[in-house]
């Protein structure tokens, strides 16, 4: 990933993924800033429920791994 930035005084960065339905990829829908995992699901699960998500899932921004990169 380019932003390497991975925490805030508030707490760690989690990316968002969701998608709508069974069979479609997953998605980048945005982030969430919690002190630890549990808050984050539920600052996620309020924050991006605007959409019937089939699937809703967070990782902590400094757990992706960058494998292919623009150059």
């Amino acid at each position: 990933m380019s932003n390497n930035i991975t925490s805030t005084s508030e707490g760690k960065i989690y990316e968002v993924f969701a998608k709508f339905k069974k069979d479609e990829p997953l998605r980048n829908i945005g982030t969430v800033i919690a002190p630890e995992c549990e808050l984050a699901k539920m600052y996620a699960y309020k924050l991006y429920d605007e959409w019937t998500w089939s699937e809703m899932f967070l990782v902590e921004r400094d757990k992706i791994r960058t494998v292919i990169e623009i150059q």
